[in-house]
Order: structure tokens, then C-alpha cells, then sequence
């Protein structure tokens, strides 16, 4: 994946994380492994309508995968690859400010 591409899966990985709701879906199937929408919606104080529409968003970031439908009932699990990208992304950043900053203290350093 390119740098336009890392940045962009970052992007999607980041906005649907911006919701504290879809945090917290994401933390729960973390923790208790792959649900459905009605299990997730009966721990949360929000609609199964509403659980359904943050899946869906947490699916299209990447971070979720939906299994095979048993009967009606399909399960998400949590998918880390999105979740790597962003972090690599981040690490990317990071290195750029500590070069830049490290450049800038070298060249403050030299007027001593």
C-alpha cells in the first residue's frame, strides 16, 4: 500500500473511531469476541437500529469483518490489520517530527 493509501485506511480507521459508541462496540468485541447485532445491542443503552448503523461503519473502516449469516444471525468480529495501518501511519508521523525536531535542535545547538 502506498503512502496515499496508508493514509487514507488511517483516515477511515480514525473517523470511525472518532465515535465514542463505535469505541466502545469495538472494545467489546474485543474483549468477548465475535457478536451479533442483537447481543452488542443489549449491553449498550442505544437501539439495535443504531448498533446496526455503527457496524456498518466500523465494516467499511475495515475494523469489523461479518461472518457467514447462521440463519438470520450474523456475528462481527474484530479485524487488527486497520488497526496496524493506522499505528504504522502514526509511527510514520512521528519519525518526520523527530527528524525535524532533532534538525531544529542541532541547528539551535550551533549558535551556542
Amino acid at each position: 500500500m502506498g503512502e496515499a493509501g496508508s493514509e487514507a485506511a488511517a483516515v477511515a480507521v480514525f473517523t470511525a473511531l472518532a465515535d465514542p459508541t463505535r469505541r466502545q462496540i469495538l472494545d467489546a468485541l474485543a474483549r468477548t469476541g465475535p457478536a451479533t447485532v442483537s447481543e452488542l445491542a443489549a449491553a449498550l443503552p442505544i437501539t439495535r437500529q443504531a448498533v446496526a448503523k455503527h457496524l456498518a461503519q466500523l465494516v467499511d473502516a475495515g475494523l469489523l469483518a461479518a461472518s457467514d449469516p447462521d440463519g438470520r444471525k450474523v456475528r462481527y468480529r474484530v479485524q487488527p490489520a486497520p488497526v496496524r495501518a493506522a499505528l504504522a501511519w502514526l509511527s510514520a508521523l512521528a519519525n518526520q517530527w523527530d527528524d525535524r525536531l532533532g534538525a531544529l535542535q542541532a541547528h539551535l545547538g550551533d549558535g551556542d
